[in-house]
């Protein structure tokens, strides 16, 4: 036995079982596709501007959802923001140049995927870490309880 009293076949088994509840829950989300909250008057005729616009839509949060992109949220801000990647892509901006002006206007909280900077380091690196660091406990669990087992 373990140092909190489950063998680590136990706790093995608990794993797998909230990872297979887990899966079952998020399945529904996973099968549905998408939708996208884009006006039909917003799209534009250049199917090849549309999927630029798309595209760029997937990678701006809305503000006021926060867990959606643009291009899936029904806010207003949601829809200004489709409607500004749109009008400068008509204008001849690149993609470069849009994420640029709306991260200028809104802040990188809008951007989905922060670029790594200095100050987005604790955002990039803190993932690593705490796999790191559940490991190590991990590790040291499970050797205390072999180690336990065998005396």
């Amino acid at each position: 036995m373990g140092c909190i009293g489950l063998s680590a076949t136990r706790v093995v088994s608990v794993v797998i079982m909230l990872a297979l509840i887990i899966s079952a829950l998020s399945m529904p989300m996973l099968l549905s596709g998408a939708a996208h909250a884009i006006d039909p008057g917003e799209a534009l005729s250049d199917p090849t501007l549309e999927a630029r616009a798309r595209n760029l839509s997937l990678e701006f949060r809305c503000l006021v959802c926060q867990n959606q992109s643009i291009d899936d949220s029904d806010a207003p801000l949601a829809r200004d923001l489709r409607v500004m990647v749109r009008t400068r892509l008509v204008a001849g901006d690149t993609d470069a140049e849009i994420r640029t002006a709306v991260t200028q206007r809104y802040g990188e909280f809008v951007l989905f995927r922060p670029r790594f900077a200095g100050h987005t380091l604790i955002l990039w690196l803190l993932p690593l870490l705490l796999l790191g660091l559940g490991g190590w406990l991990a590790r040291g669990v499970f050797s205390r309880a072999t180690s336990s087992d065998v005396e």
